[in-house]
């Protein structure tokens, strides 16, 4: 079975190829031939999912997944929430969006927070989602050198370390992007 992971994001790209069974061939938007920002309109991670995967296979022609993923924390009302990669502004820096986030949360004593992904796929003309949800809290300070976006600062629930601190088979196994994803390899193993 070969399937796109709609994605830009390397580090995802990455992730996801450690999870995935040899007899799935997992092509990223390069191999076949996308260069360009996929649309993520949408006012939800759900729709913007969709709206990916959904893209993908009308404008390439391929059967495809997409994720999205979002960084909900309680004393924020969710915020980053969908706007997450672009929580201080269109760059999308990674620094930046962590330095709003602890300002914003200095003062406050309820760190709780929740990674939520949704992967999207398009396969033979249906469109099938699954959600992936990691519970835990945000620390006062950036910790590890591991991992991308928000890791430095999460620390999932039962667990000393950030994702940042983790190794990526650990995160994989824990983290709210691994659990959809092994939804989604569980849903492709019964349609072959």
């Amino acid at each position: 079975m070969q399937l796109v992971f709609a994605t830009n994001n390397i580090n995802k790209l990455k992730e996801v190829q450690r999870m995935v069974p040899d007899n799935i061939e997992l092509l990223s938007l390069v191999d076949i031939g996308c260069f360009e920002d996929v649309p993520e309109t949408q006012s939800t991670i759900h729709g913007n999912a969709i709206q990916k995967a959904e893209y993908i296979k009308t404008t390439y022609g391929y059967d495809c997944f997409a994720d999205d993923t979002g960084l909900e924390v309680d004393a924020l009302n969710g915020e980053p929430g969908v706007l997450s990669a672009r929580y201080a502004g269109i760059q999308r820096n990674s620094e930046d969006n962590i330095q709003k986030l602890l300002n914003k949360l200095k003062d406050r004593n309820n760190r709780h927070a929740q990674f939520k992904t949704v992967i999207a796929l398009v396969l033979n003309g249906e469109q099938h989602t699954f959600t992936g949800i990691c519970k835990g809290e945000i620390t006062k300070r950036k910790r590890g050198n591991d991992g991308f976006g928000y890791d430095p600062v999460f620390k999932a629930e039962g667990y000393d370390k950030t994702f940042a601190e983790i190794s990526l088979e650990e995160k994989n196994e824990i983290g709210h992007r691994g659990r959809a994803v092994k939804q989604l390899i569980h849903f492709l193993n019964t349609q072959t």
